[in-house]
């Protein structure tokens, strides 16, 4: 858990609530070991609803098609699990997101479809929601 939270810390995305049992993460390891990828989601209490997080692909391992990769392998377990709609937030990776399904969503949406979970708490109290923008897609049935 300590290389993951060095490794989004160091790619700038949010770290709270990683050790929570509703949150599922997976890392990708390079030919050393060190990671070169991550990816996850934080399950709503309902179970009907994934916000994705922790998407993240080292710089030198960029442009590979991994950052699809790991998206899509997280996408694909929320809806195993059950969730039948994704969300995000992203300010920076719009277009990367609209390529997956993507579109821009209503955030006080989002917070309230997903007000469990760590990440929706987090930006509440921070007063970081209102700066963030969402996005969603429904989820294949599996």
């Amino acid at each position: 858990m300590e290389a993951l939270a060095a490794f989004l810390s160091e790619v700038d995305l949010t770290l709270s609530g990683l050790d929570a049992p509703s949150v599922r993460l997976w890392i990708e390891r390079d030919e050393r070991g060190a990671i070169a990828g991550s990816t996850g989601y934080e399950i709503s209490g309902d179970g009907r609803h994934a916000l994705i997080r922790s998407v993240a692909v080292a710089p030198s391992q960029r442009s590979r098609g991994r950052g699809r990769a790991l998206a899509s392998f997280a996408l694909e377990r929320a809806a195993e699990e059950g969730a039948m709609k994704a969300w995000l937030f992203s300010r920076r990776s719009g277009p990367f997101w609209q390529s997956l399904g993507f579109e821009a969503a209503d955030r006080d949406e989002l917070a309230e479809a997903l007000a469990d979970t760590h990440q929706v708490r987090l930006f509440q109290q921070t007063g970081q929601l209102g700066r963030e923008v969402a996005w969603s897609r429904l989820l294949d049935v599996v």
